[in-house]
């Protein structure tokens, strides 16, 4: 396999289509190698449209639905990000490329290990991996410029509100399958705007716990 040409590929047949089109957030596409975050077993897959298996029923998101995560949240060089969901750390290397600081939270010890060891391979210095149950939010580092949520919940738990600062903007995959809506949530200074950005369906995020949530 021609791997810049299996990554072109992916580029312009998947994520423009979906329109990613933020020459920005293309060209880190080009040089945060997803490649080197999936597993060796299924590294023939590494630019397919698919969901991709991680083991112990985590997957990675698509490349298109990442792509566009990236695009809607818009990131800033010195925002810092919470991202909920580690899986493989591809997303997580994607957003401490554009951003200042990536905390990643993770609720499976030996998925942790592996996306901290793919990370530091991939000379991503900026990511911290926290081990633990981040579905009803994280205070550690709180509040955060931008809240990614890399798994789906059946409603969005009313702690993240908190946790984001004004001009602050949370991506969520909000519904139960097989529907589901990626939304994007702006904090403004007197209340909360959502967005609906599209439908998909992706596996809901690992929680030890049954959420308090919020309703819009």
């Amino acid at each position: 396999m021609n791997i810049e040409q299996a990554r072109f590929n992916m580029i312009e047949q998947q994520i423009r289509p979906w329109d990613v089109l933020d020459v920005d957030v293309l060209e880190v596409l080009n040089v945060v190698k997803r490649e080197n975050f999936v597993p060796a077993s299924h590294k023939n897959l590494a630019f397919a449209d698919t969901e991709i298996p991680l083991g112990n029923g985590y997957t990675m998101l698509t490349p298109k639905l990442e792509a566009r995560i990236l695009q809607d949240v818009q990131l800033k060089k010195h925002e810092n990000v919470l991202e909920i969901g580690t899986g493989s750390g591809y997303m997580a290397a994607l957003l401490a490329h554009r951003g200042r600081h990536v905390t990643t939270v993770e609720i499976a010890p030996e998925q942790k290990a592996q996306a901290e060891q793919s990370l530091a391979a991939a000379g991503v210095t900026n990511v911290t991996v926290e081990l633990g149950d981040g579905s009803q939010g994280w205070t550690n580092g709180a509040p955060f410029d931008v809240i990614v949520l890399s798994g789906a919940l059946p409603k969005l738990p009313e702690a993240f509100l908190q946790q984001v600062k004004v001009g602050g903007r949370i991506f969520a995959l909000i519904g139960e399958a097989p529907v589901m809506s990626g939304v994007l949530i702006t904090r403004t200074s007197d209340g909360y705007e959502q967005k609906k950005l599209f439908e998909t369906d992706v596996k809901p995020l690992q929680s030890a716990t049954k959420p308090s949530q919020f309703t819009f």
